[in-house]
């Protein structure tokens, strides 16, 4: 995958020591002296909880959302923690921080239904559940991870695209791929009515005309084909050429 996870972390505050990493794949990828310079921003203050937080030292790149649940159980009447990722400080997360807000809603679920991070037991099988979720996002951009019998973690990183051109009337809409193959019924109506008459060949102002659709609907749609990248444009002179 183009973004690339360094490092997945697990963070929390100890009722002694204080904000500390408890578990983090691989092992001892985020130093002493790093975690030091942002630990303030990993275990926060009330005003930065449950947002996602994203923070460049050390020419790395952490990715977190912390989180606290209150209730009297737990010492100092909270459970403050953050399970995050780092990345190279010059990689785009923008695609990331949905991963990082997921995750942070699963284990506070999880907590709140069995105790799975306050309670020791169930906590240390967070290793094996980082280890797997690097190794599988890494490889696919995806995991599916089942962890009891009514919790299952479903993650898919989305890399986001570039904004298309603007698509101009005497622009000459093409199919990447052969066009036998485009799954039609998948678009929305005004997209389906313009379909047949993209050939290579008419320009937006005439597949307006041809498809009886507004211009500016037409420039739209192959707009939005361009951005998923089912067509490609070139100008009307390159055609009559």
């Amino acid at each position: 995958m183009a973004t690339r996870i360094e490092c997945i972390f697990f963070s929390e505050f100890h009722p002694t020591l204080g904000p500390k990493i408890t578990y983090q794949v691989p092992e001892e990828y985020i130093s002493r002296e790093l975690f030091d310079t942002v630990q303030v921003y990993i275990i926060t203050k009330p005003e930065l909880q449950n947002k996602l937080i994203t923070v460049t030292a050390m020419e790395r790149k952490l990715i977190g959302c912390p989180v606290c649940i209150e209730h009297k159980k737990y010492s100092r009447n909270a459970l403050l923690f953050n399970l995050g990722l780092v990345c190279d400080a010059q990689t785009d997360t923008c695609a990331l921080e949905p991963i990082v807000k997921k995750l942070a809603g699963y284990l506070t679920t999880l907590e709140l239904e069995s105790g799975f991070i306050s309670k020791e037991e169930s906590k240390q099988k967070l290793l094996p559940i980082m280890s797997t979720l690097l190794e599988d996002l890494n490889a696919t951009g995806a995991c599916t991870l089942p962890i009891d019998d009514s919790n299952t973690i479903q993650l898919m990183l989305i890399q986001q695209r570039k904004d298309p051109p603007t698509v101009q009337e005497y622009d000459v809409p093409v199919f990447t791929e052969c066009k036998e193959l485009f799954i039609k019924s998948q678009w929305d109506l005004t997209t389906q009515q313009i379909l047949p008459h993209i050939d290579g060949f008419r320009h937006i102002q005439k597949i307006s005309a041809e498809a009886d659709v507004e211009l500016n609907l037409v420039r739209i749609a192959v707009q939005n084909l361009l951005y998923y990248g089912v067509v490609t444009l070139v100008s009307i002179f390159q055609v009559l050429d």
